[in-house]
């Protein structure tokens, strides 16, 4: 017998996460001077001054362990979400944490509640621990928080919401997020996944930190991967009641974010007034995109992200060959059962420029 086999079953039948095509392996294959990259819902401002002169001084001490702790960077989202440094945990990206999260809490005979069309790690974080994935169909493109509720049986563990959702950009009021939660028993883990939240300017949107003062059940799950342009550094976190940020602690590796990471997310905190000018351009561009995709006979569906979902029609897998030969990067969305749509960032003026001009170019 080959040692591939002596593999679990539950993580052989995993599907990998597919991540959005870089912009370098684009040019090795086509020899293309200029690409566009608007397949992972990026920052398109990159990072601001202050976290580029952070950086620069950090790499001095890049011969020395990071602080495995994080004590600075977990001070600074502890002042600015006024909670205490020990309900706050930091991770290699929020992908990390919603992994712990599924290894501390759910295991084999277990459930893990997620939405149809939800971010693709969650099912494959059921996967990981060999939970069973309860996949809960959608409405309109996002949660059916009803039907969410109603699928909740003695074996749950753990419920997934995203909110700005992720791929499709569907979002759900406090009100509705509310009743879902009296629904919900006491035992069960509630992550709720704010990636996205500061794209949000809704005045009925919820607050993650007004969750986490109602009910003892819930993670909430941030990153610094968009509106602060760190993706490249890999650096979330999450806030929760002390017991549970302990547990988690009790698998995190030692000095899983880098020091570098830790230094960056620190600065990137403290200039506000940068993630402010990347949420005026998203609301600006995604705008502009929105009305032109109309215009062209798409159809794109309503975002509250950085990132617009369009349905393309039938031809959506050849738009998208025929996009990558013009030098454009979107985001096919097979993999979520959209085959019709692929999900478009939004990027400066000029990027979504080439964008328009390419698919004005496509059959």
């Amino acid at each position: 017998m080959a040692i591939v086999d002596q593999a679990l079953p539950h993580v052989a039948n995993i599907s990998p996460y597919i991540p959005g095509k870089p912009v370098s392996e684009l040019q090795r294959e086509l020899g293309l001077s200029r690409v566009t990259k608007l397949a992972s819902n990026e920052n398109p401002l990159g990072v601001s001054q202050r976290v580029e002169q952070a950086a620069q001084a950090a790499l001095k001490t890049l011969g020395r362990y990071p602080d495995g702790n994080a004590y600075y960077l977990r001070s600074a989202i502890a002042e600015f979400t006024q909670r205490t440094m020990a309900e706050v945990m930091v991770g290699n990206g929020s992908n990390e944490l919603l992994e712990f999260v599924g290894r501390v809490f759910a295991g084999p005979g277990d459930e893990i509640i997620f939405s149809q069309y939800a971010f693709a790690v969650y099912g494959i974080t059921a996967q990981i621990v060999g939970a069973t994935p309860v996949q809960v169909p959608a409405k309109d493109y996002g949660h059916d928080l009803a039907a969410m509720a109603a699928a909740i049986t003695p074996k749950t563990k753990i419920i997934y919401l995203a909110n700005p959702n992720n791929p499709t950009g569907s979002f759900f009021n406090a009100q509705a997020l509310d009743a879902f939660m009296q629904q919900v028993p006491a035992h069960v883990v509630v992550v709720y996944d704010e990636a996205y939240l500061e794209y949000v300017e809704r005045d009925d949107a919820p607050s993650g930190l007004a969750l986490l003062d109602n009910y003892p059940n819930v993670i909430v799950t941030r990153t610094f991967s968009k509106a602060y342009g760190l993706a490249a550094l890999r650096v979330g976190y999450l806030l929760a009641q002390p017991e549970v940020v302990g547990l988690l602690n009790r698998i995190r590796a030692p000095f899983n974010v880098n020091e570098l990471s830790q230094v960056c997310a620190v600065a990137a905190l403290g200039d506000q007034d940068f993630v402010s000018a990347s949420v005026a351009l998203n609301k600006q561009e995604r705008s502009k995109v929105i009305t032109a995709l109309t215009q062209m006979g798409y159809q794109p569906l309503p975002s509250e992200g950085n990132f617009v979902c369009v349905n393309m029609g039938p031809n959506a897998a050849s738009i998208n060959q025929q996009l990558l030969q013009l030098g454009v990067i979107v985001r096919p969305v097979a993999n979520y059962g959209m085959a019709d749509f692929l999900r478009i960032s939004i990027g400066t003026e000029a990027e979504n420029a080439h964008l328009l001009s390419a698919l004005a170019q496509v059959s």
